[in-house]
């Protein structure tokens, strides 16, 4: 099935800081239903932005790669059959985190798929 990343940029959840232990929770439950659904793989929310590059060299460096106004702030990798799937579970996800997702179809890749067989 098609993997799908859905995600959200870092400043686009608005609420008061309060209102992040029911945020998480919400969080939290879409996840788990998503896992008893079987289309979770992964995901997570990250703190802050500090990202490091590594060069072609190996040289690690203070990121990012190009400057932009915009930083993924969350994200989720799930694998459904189809957009009109992955749209639906972004809903839920939108809705527990308090913000628009972003949903993006991730590349199909068959060695890859054939070697977690």
């Amino acid at each position: 099935m098609p993997k799908y990343l859905i995600s959200f940029n870092d400043g686009d959840m608005n609420f008061p800081e309060e209102d992040f232990p029911a945020v998480g929770e919400a969080a939290h439950k879409v996840m788990r239903e998503a896992m008893s659904a079987n289309v979770w793989v992964f995901g997570g929310g990250f703190m802050g932005y500090s990202p490091h590059v590594v060069a072609l060299d190996g040289t690690v460096s203070k990121g990012p790669l190009a400057q932009s106004p915009v930083h993924i702030g969350g994200f989720s990798v799930i694998d459904v059959a189809t957009d009109q799937e992955a749209f639906r579970w972004a809903k839920k996800i939108g809705v527990a985190c308090r913000c628009a997702q972003e949903v993006r179809k991730i590349m199909d890749d068959p060695e890859q798929e054939a070697l977690q067989k």
